[in-house]
Parts: structure tokens; sequence; C-alpha cells
């Protein structure tokens, strides 16, 4: 059985497609999960709460954390440490493997690259919850508890993906004929995964033994592009005129 706590997001329901490549029992888990696939299980679980969560993952080989939860400071500090200790106590009594979908928040600002190998240092609130959230899981995994890992996106775009940044900044406002949106600089480059790149990557390696126990970054296009390089190719596709305006930082 592989679970995917969190299932109704777009990188839960992407990775749910893939599973598929590996096995049919596939356990879908939310508050209010639906079906991706024929067979899917449903669940409905609170992650909040430490006794559903271990109903939830039990029997479990492999469980995949890809909850998000709402764009709120005091949300993420005070609900996301619960949530991971809940899974990480949850999969050691089951004995199942982890794989957390995170972001790349707590590297902060980053000259050049992003690698697994990119110190922690976050420069923002949120990026303190998230290091502070891969630690608990790492640590876990340092000591033998828990096979685990973690899979790092960059800002993503794709199909259904209505809360990523650009669909709201530039795609849905380019489609209306409106001026797109960049935040604070259109001139630096900034990677973007796509999401059927990242459920396709994060099942492979769920289910890739030798994966187990470290950091992995999901792919992003190496030709990585400006924000105006961005608006021009988007308003290019729908056939617009390229307009748009930088978001200032204040």
């Amino acid at each position: 059985m592989q679970t995917i706590l969190g299932a109704t997001g777009i990188i839960g329901k992407e990775t749910a497609k893939n599973l598929l490549n590996y096995t049919d029992r596939i356990r879908l888990v939310s508050r209010n999960p639906k079906k991706v696939n024929e067979n899917d299980e449903l669940i409905t679980a609170d992650l909040t709460v430490k006794e559903q969560v271990v109903a939830a993952v039990n029997g479990s080989d492999v469980v995949y954390l890809t909850t998000g939860l709402p764009y709120d400071l005091k949300v993420w500090q005070a609900t996301w440490p619960v949530v991971m200790r809940n899974v990480i106590d949850a999969c050691k009594k089951s004995n199942s493997r982890l794989v957390f979908f995170d972001n790349v928040y707590a590297y902060g600002k980053v000259d050049g690259w992003m690698t697994e190998k990119t110190p922690i240092n976050p420069s923002s609130k949120k990026g303190e919850v998230r290091a502070k959230i891969a630690d608990m899981l790492m640590t876990e995994v340092a000591k033998e508890g828990l096979e685990g890992m973690i899979v790092r996106a960059a800002d993503f775009y794709g199909p259904d993906a209505p809360l990523s940044i650009v669909t709201i900044t530039v795609f849905e406002n380019l489609n209306r004929g409106k001026s797109a949106q960049w935040l604070i600089n259109d001139k630096v480059k900034h990677s973007f995964t796509y999401t059927p790149d990242a459920g396709k990557a994060t099942a492979l390696l769920g289910n890739t033994d030798s994966a187990y126990n470290q950091i992995w970054h999901l792919p992003a296009d190496r030709d990585v592009l400006t924000g105006e390089e961005f608006i021009m190719m988007a308003a290019e596709e729908f056939n617009t005129k390229p307009k748009y305006m930088v978001v200032k930082k204040w």
C-alpha cells in the first residue's frame, strides 16, 4: 500500500497518477478525498489529529506527505510542526517509509544554483518553519528510526494548478486580455517545476530503494528564463501582447 497525505492538491494528484506505474494499491487521504485512479482507496483524516493520522498510515509501505496549508505565517508556525510530528510517529509505528514534498524556502537567498548541498539559511519566517520541519524528519532518519527522504521543488506551474503564482499573475491575466504581473524583479532568472514532472519524479523516488535517507531536487529546466522572458513566451501562446507590470517589494 502506498499512501498520499494531502491527496487533493495538485502534487498529490500528479503523484497518484504516476504511482500506477508501481502499484495498484493506492490510498488517498485528506479532509475530503476524491479518487484519481479507479481503484484508489479513500480515507478522510485531519493531519493535526494524531489518531487519525495513525489510522490513515496503518499498513502503508510508503507514505507521501504532499499536503499544503493556508499561506499564513501563524498557521504555518502552529500547524506544520504538529503535522510533521504526527506523520513521523505514524510512519514509525507502521514501519512505513516517508517521502516529504518540500519547497526551497529553507535555503533563503542563494546566489547561483540551488543544489541538494546548499546550506539551510532561511531568510524569512516561513523559511524558518520549513527548515524546522525538514530537520525534524532528517533527525529521525539520522537516528535510524525512520527511512525517509525530502523532495524539493521550485515554484511550480502546470495544468489544474490554480494556486500556482504564475497561473494567478501571468496566465489568468493574459487569458483575460489584462496585463500580467511579476514580483519584484523581471530581469533575474527564476526556476519553475512543471507539476506533471514533480508527480512523476516523486513517485519514482518513493519507489527507488537507494533514494532514501537523502534530499532530492525535483526536475527544473536548466535553460532558466527571466520573468520578462517567461511572460513573452506565455503571451505568444495566448496570442496576445506581452503587457505586464512589476509588483514592487513594498
